[in-house]
């Protein structure tokens, strides 16, 4: 970075040869978190989890981010100090500026819009578009984490960050999405942010094929105490897992980790345009697409 914080516009000179990413994300109170859930530095670890995992998503490095904060008259300063506690924390970990953005006053709750410039080799970014009859279907970690805590939580309960941490504090998989775009390995990709059946929906439709999952190779989070896998339901719909979800040539070896994180097998690309999943008793069913979209009841 040439000029950061300080004049009008920050000054960023991006290396030869290599292209830029740029994503933007929304976090809205109520939407994405509550007061009474979610403490500050929570909130603004994920604020900023949300682009890092687009990044990712592409195979990319970030490089700075932009922030704008709309807040409501009263809310206190600690709060405010603890919610960039916890994004500058998390932009550190992966040399990310925070080279600028806006503070406004809000009539009616938080808003924070943060913007994420990443960089990728020319003509590398690993797109969705890329999926082709045959490839086989990749997922890292293990799904549901994140929705099992909002269940617990609109169910009135406690769920705690110790327990939940993958709701609280996600991890974007910035090291396994360089490593998969490194060695050729991913032919599409994106992060599970609204959930397997409509992440995998997005590939599907802009690759222009089908899908076939096995209920039984889903890899389900634990989560709770005592720790115990989480629902079917809530792997296959459940958002804000932020791991990777991606096709692979039937060609190419895939190891069982990479960057220390599990990667398991769970389809493959059909011809078509719907997606089906094979239950236990090996049947198969259409998957619905039924993971997180706004404006859908």
């Amino acid at each position: 970075m040439v000029a950061g914080i300080g004049d009008d516009c920050a000054v960023l000179r991006l290396l030869a040869g290599r292209d830029a990413l740029v994503t933007t994300d929304f976090t809205l109170e109520g939407i994405h978190f509550r007061h009474d859930w979610h403490p500050a530095r929570s909130v603004g670890h994920r604020c900023l989890a949300r682009g890092l995992s687009d990044i990712a998503a592409m195979g990319g490095e970030p490089v700075a981010a932009f922030l704008s904060l709309a807040l409501p008259r009263g809310l206190p300063q600690g709060w405010i100090r603890e919610f960039l506690r916890g994004l500058i924390g998390l932009a550190g970990k992966y040399g990310v500026v925070l080279a600028g953005g806006d503070t406004a006053e809000s009539p009616a709750g938080l808003l924070a819009d943060i913007v994420v410039l990443g960089a990728v080799p020319k003509g590398k970014a690993v797109l969705r578009s890329g999926a082709r009859v045959g490839d086989r279907i990749f997922v890292s970690g293990g799904l549901g984490g994140s929705a099992a805590a909002l269940a617990k939580l609109r169910a009135g309960a406690k769920a705690g960050a110790r327990e939940y941490a993958r709701h609280f504090y996600p991890q974007p998989r910035i090291e396994l999405g360089r490593i998969l775009r490194e060695r050729g390995i991913a032919s599409a990709m994106i992060d599970t942010s609204d959930g397997l059946s409509t992440d995998l929906a997005h590939i599907c439709r802009e690759s222009g094929v089908g899908a076939e999952i096995s209920e039984a190779l889903i890899p389900r989070a634990s989560a709770g105490r005592p720790a115990r896998e989480v629902e079917l339901d809530l792997a296959l719909h459940g958002g804000e897992d932020y791991e990777l979800l991606f096709t692979v040539s039937a060609k190419k070896r895939v190891p069982s980790q990479l960057g220390g994180v599990r990667l398991t097998e769970i389809g493959r690309i059909v011809r078509g345009r719907t997606m089906f999943v094979r239950n236990r008793e090996g049947r198969l069913r259409k998957l619905e697409d039924r993971g997180w979209e706004h404006f859908r009841e």
